[in-house]
C-alpha cells in the first residue's frame, strides 16, 4: 500500500488499532529508561505518545499525513508533548547516526530489500547502548496464526532478522502470540541493543 492508500484507510473516526499501545510494546518497554526515541512506520501515534507519556522525547515518522494528524490529535487529549511527528517515506528517511536510545519498528511490512535498508538505518541511529525493538507478523502466521499480510514475502523471521542486523547484539528473537478475538496472530518480537562502546559486541 502506498501512502494514499494509507491516508484513506486512516481517514475514518476511529483509530485502526484503537489509541492504547501495542502489548508487546507496552510489556516490553514500559521499564526501559531513555532520552530519544524513534517510531518508525508510527501509523496513528499509538506508540509514541504512549512512549511520550512516559517521558521519551519521541520522533514518529510515517509516510501517512492522515495518520500523523491523527497521532497530534491522540497527543493532545493527553495533554502529552515532546513529539516531533515527520511525515516522510521510509524509502528516504534519514535518521541522525547514533542519536536515539530506542529506536521502534512495530508491524512494518514491505519488500525484503525495503526491510533491510530500514533496519539498517535504524540500527546506525542507535546511540551507543541503545535498544532496537522490532514487533511484527511472524511468517509462520500465514499457515498457524490469523490475520496480517498474506504475502510471505514481507513477513519476518527469527532468522531473517538476525541476519538483517549483523552489528547488533540480539538478546531476544522469538515468537509470541497476540490474541485476535476467538483466534490467535503470530507475531515475531526482536530486542537488540547496540554495543555500548567500541570494541564491545554480541
Amino acid at each position: 500500500m502506498d501512502s494514499d492508500e494509507w491516508d484513506e484507510r486512516y481517514s475514518g473516526a476511529e483509530y485502526q488499532w484503537k489509541m492504547a499501545p501495542n502489548q508487546f510494546v507496552a510489556a516490553q518497554l514500559a521499564d526501559l529508561t531513555g532520552d530519544r526515541a524513534l517510531d518508525l512506520a508510527a501509523g496513528e501515534g499509538r506508540n509514541a505518545v504512549w512512549l511520550a507519556e512516559r517521558g521519551w522525547r519521541v520522533t514518529a515518522v510515517d509516510f501517512s499525513r492522515v495518520g500523523l494528524e491523527k497521532g497530534r490529535k491522540l497527543a493532545a487529549s493527553r495533554g502529552v508533548a515532546g513529539i516531533d511527528w515527520v511525515v516522510a517515506d521510509l524509502r528516504d528517511y534519514r535518521p541522525a547516526a547514533g542519536a536515539f536510545d530506542l529506536v521502534l519498528i512495530a508491524y512494518l511490512h514491505c519488500e525484503p530489500s525495503l526491510r533491510a535498508d530500514v533496519l539498517g538505518r535504524a540500527a546506525s541511529a542507535l546511540a551507543p547502548g541503545g535498544t532496537l525493538f522490532v514487533i511484527g507478523h511472524d511468517l509462520a502466521n500465514l499457515s498457524e496464526g490469523t490475520g496480517g499480510p498474506q504475502d510471505p514475502a514481507v513477513l519476518y523471521t527469527a532468522e531473517s532478522l538476525r541476519a538483517e542486523l549483523p552489528g547488533l547484539s540480539v538478546l531476544r528473537a522469538e515468537q509470541v502470540r497476540r490474541t485476535v478475538g476467538d483466534a490467535t496472530a503470530i507475531d515475531i518480537l526482536l530486542w537488540g541493543v547496540r554495543a555500548s562502546s567500541a570494541g564491545q559486541g554480541g
